[in-house]
């Protein structure tokens, strides 16, 4: 029998705000003690439990969206309504981690009342920002984050409202992304699908690159010498 652990299905909503600069989202930290993403700026979100199973009456989807709404008022006082949910991606943690997810990320307007009340167990801090300024502070090292955050902070970053956004990624495809870990030299690295070394493993195979680089506790993503078609890039070309 395999020693890998379960795959447990979770989910985390981008919640969004519209402000004179464009869309702010709530960034989240996690309390530094946690297993899993100790210290890391963070979305809403966590595990489906049994109840939000049951409560999608079989949809795995619309239980993982009322997840979603479940833990943004548990971990931030805010309620997002499920049916405003636009899912923009769904990763899954890569082999040989101790806890492994089937994530769907979404993001979702906010309607009303955005004051923030987190839990101060799981969630020692919180801020609202414009998206553009939580990619630019965590390419300056200042925002600590895990690789599914920055892509889709990365993908949401040009858009001038809410509204845009809610325009824009209703009809995108939504990527599927099963990363690998590995390293090329000094670097840890993440790569997904039509990099070089994903099948391998090995993060110094020569050729293509698709994958995220972490210089300096800093994600950086690399999309080159890819075959766009069948692998397109998870950052649309020209985002911020």
């Amino acid at each position: 029998m395999s020693d890998a652990p379960p795959v447990k299905p979770a989910s985390t909503v981008v919640l969004l705000r519209d402000s004179d600069n464009g869309p702010q989202t709530l960034m989240l930290k996690r309390n530094k003690a946690l297993i899993f993403a100790g210290g890391a700026w963070v979305f809403p979100g966590g595990s489906l439990d049994p109840e939000d199973i049951d409560a999608g009456a079989g949809d795995i989807e619309r239980a993982a969206r009322i997840a979603a709404s479940r833990e943004a008022v548990e971990e931030a006082g805010l309620r997002p309504s499920p049916d405003d949910m636009i899912l923009l991606s769904h990763w899954t943690t890569p082999v040989g981690e101790p806890r492994r997810f089937s994530t769907w990320i979404f993001a979702a307007p906010l309607r009303g009342d955005t004051e923030v009340v987190i839990d101060g167990g799981e969630i020692h801090d919180s801020q609202w920002m414009d998206v553009s300024d939580a990619v630019a502070a965590h390419e300056r090292g200042e925002l600590n984050m895990l690789p599914p955050t920055y892509v889709t902070l990365r993908t949401l970053a040009p858009y001038d409202s809410v509204a845009d956004m809610v325009n824009g990624e209703r009809d995108r495809p939504v990527p599927e992304v099963f990363p690998v870990f590995s390293q090329d030299g000094d670097n840890i690295i993440v790569m997904f699908r039509g990099d070089a070394g994903y099948d391998s493993a090995d993060g110094g195979a020569p050729g293509a690159r698709h994958r995220a680089i972490l210089e300096d506790r800093t994600w950086r993503y690399q999309h080159e010498g890819v075959d766009g078609d069948r692998y397109p890039p998870l950052i649309p070309p020209g985002a911020g």
